[in-house]
């Protein structure tokens, strides 16, 4: 049985730790406008501007949902000598975020994922397209060396470090070796989200893939049954030997695979009705780890990370949670999730 007053005193501990994030910093950028008319050069609507927002997606969105959560941030990694990148270190610096450890490398391309939201001028917009741009091939070796070298240098100070992979090149074979040394130590906390290799970060204290993740990295597709959970999770734990795996489940909420062998699900927190999902597994790393960095089991952990990404879906766009609003749905007793523990592994 988890105690709200103990996930209360974690949250409380959250603005004494500082955690590092290394990863793929990403604008997501969202173009808002009305159609009214097909166009006469072609058979597609034609969108009048409204307006735009860029905000810090990938690491950079783990980074500002840390920052929320009252937390020191330190951002590692790459980005290009463009406007792009400069959009980024402006917002980072604006909320008070260090980013020396953010490098430029000026024959790389700050990736930029560009939404096109279109509707009638009353209407929800919806994205009727994704225009992405982004560098894919690793960084250099000396970007490398200097990155990795940035990071030893930080870690003794940092409470908790994330690995956001999206697979843009910053998350090189090199730093992932770095990465797994770490960890087969123990002397750190250190958690992954990894788009495509999962399979490559080994003894980890906690991965936090989604089902479509989990299932591509282990070949078991996971359906509404728990059997298919437990043998994907099972598998996935085989693989990579964490001390916890936990797969965000979306409408289904999550599951959490412990060392010991417990398993223990818990349903989503608030409305399954979800507005808008892009990021959010983002935040519910960053709640998890900073939970774990404020001296919190994997379970509550988890229960906290569930009502994040609960919250944070909710919103549109590339969103995040502060302490309030977690604190505020610690205490909503009437919406607690239900857990449940499935049998051992």
């Amino acid at each position: 049985m988890i105690k709200k007053d103990s996930l209360k005193k974690i949250l409380n501990r959250f603005s004494k730790k500082r955690i590092g994030a290394v990863g793929d910093f990403i604008a997501d950028e969202y173009i808002y406008g009305a159609t009214d008319r097909v166009s006469r050069e072609a058979p597609v609507l034609i969108l009048k501007y409204d307006h735009g927002d860029i905000f810090p997606g990938g690491c950079g969105n783990a980074c500002n949902n840390l920052n929320a959560l009252g937390c020191e941030v330190i951002p590692f990694g790459v980005i290009g000598d463009d406007d792009t990148g400069k959009i980024l270190l402006k917002q980072f610096r604006s909320k008070g975020i260090n980013t020396s450890n953010l490098l430029k490398d000026k024959k790389r391309t700050t990736a930029r994922k560009t939404r096109i939201l279109a509707g009638g001028h009353h209407t929800a917009k919806q994205q009727v397209i994704r225009i992405d741009r982004e560098s894919r091939y690793f960084i250099s070796d000396s970007i490398e060396a200097k990155l990795i070298g940035r990071i030893k240098k930080e870690l003794p100070n940092l409470d908790a470090l994330i690995i956001s992979d999206y697979n843009l090149g910053v998350i090189s074979e090199r730093l992932i070796e770095y990465i797994n040394s770490l960890a087969e130590k123990k002397e750190t906390i250190i958690t992954v989200d990894s788009r495509f290799r999962f399979n490559r970060f080994k003894n980890i204290t906690a991965l936090t893939p989604n089902e479509v993740e989990a299932s591509r990295t282990t070949g078991i597709a996971i359906g509404d049954d728990d059997e298919s959970l437990i043998k994907c999770g099972n598998a996935l734990f085989d693989i990579t030997n964490p001390d916890a795996l936990l797969i965000t489940r979306g409408r289904r909420g999550m599951s959490l695979f412990e060392k010991n062998g417990t398993i223990t699900s818990i349903d989503v927190y608030g409305k399954d009705e979800i507005s808008d999902v892009t990021g959010a597994g983002d935040t519910v790393i960053s709640a998890f780890t900073l939970a774990l960095a404020s001296g919190a089991t994997f379970r509550e952990a988890m229960m906290i990370s569930n009502y994040a990404g609960g919250i944070v879906v909710m919103k549109s766009g590339t969103a995040t949670v502060t302490k309030a609003e977690l604190l505020a749905a610690i205490k909503d007793v009437e919406a607690t999730p239900k857990i449940k523990c499935l049998k051992k592994r």
